[in-house]
């Protein structure tokens, strides 16, 4: 004997909206997110996030503040796929020190002044503001103009600093940090 099973229409609840209506879903707050640790090499993790999330289809910008040695700029950013643009300052040295002369100064600024207006445009959802934390400790951004910054934020835009002893102001605003720490074995 057969059973005879009457399937059910379903009806979508995209079918049940009204479609003369534009669709109207809540946009999702970015999140401020700071990584940080006392050794470096820990970029490599927050490249990787910023390289599957750009896979994805988001658009994505990496700036490295205190790295220099290819005459970058921001004026030749690295395209790493559709999604996903690299900076750096057009120096040709790192930065590793708060002594800088007028050149390296200004293009760290520049650099700066690019980062702000890109992101208020909204041209990427996601912002990773690499070794921020030295150029505020080291004077070269002031924290205040980061705070106002991550403020006016489009509301979706993600941001990510990094780098070692991260501004106390900084971390309050912050809705994850991850610190990196080694771990100690016998």
């Amino acid at each position: 004997m057969v059973a005879q099973i009457e399937t059910p229409t379903v009806t979508s609840v995209r079918e049940s909206y009204d479609t003369t209506q534009p669709d109207i879903l809540p946009e999702i707050e970015g999140l401020v997110q700071v990584f940080t640790s006392s050794h470096r090499s820990f970029f490599t993790s927050v490249m990787a996030q910023a390289l599957r999330i750009a896979g994805q289809g988001t658009p994505v910008l990496v700036v490295q503040f205190l790295k220099g040695g290819i005459n970058q700029g921001y004026q030749h950013p690295v395209r790493l796929g559709q999604n996903l643009d690299w900076v750096r300052c057009d120096l040709p040295r790192c930065i590793d020190t708060p002594q800088l002369d007028e050149v390296e100064m200004s293009s760290l600024r520049d650099l700066w002044k690019y980062t702000q207006k890109v992101v208020i445009e909204g041209k990427y959802n996601l912002v990773v503001l690499d070794e921020l934390s030295l150029a505020v400790n080291f004077g070269l951004i002031p924290e205040q103009e980061v705070l106002e910054f991550i403020a006016k934020r489009p509301y979706h835009v993600d941001i990510i600093m990094t780098g070692p002893e991260m501004p106390t102001a900084i971390l309050d605003v912050a809705d994850q940090i991850t610190e990196i720490r080694r771990s100690h074995r016998p």
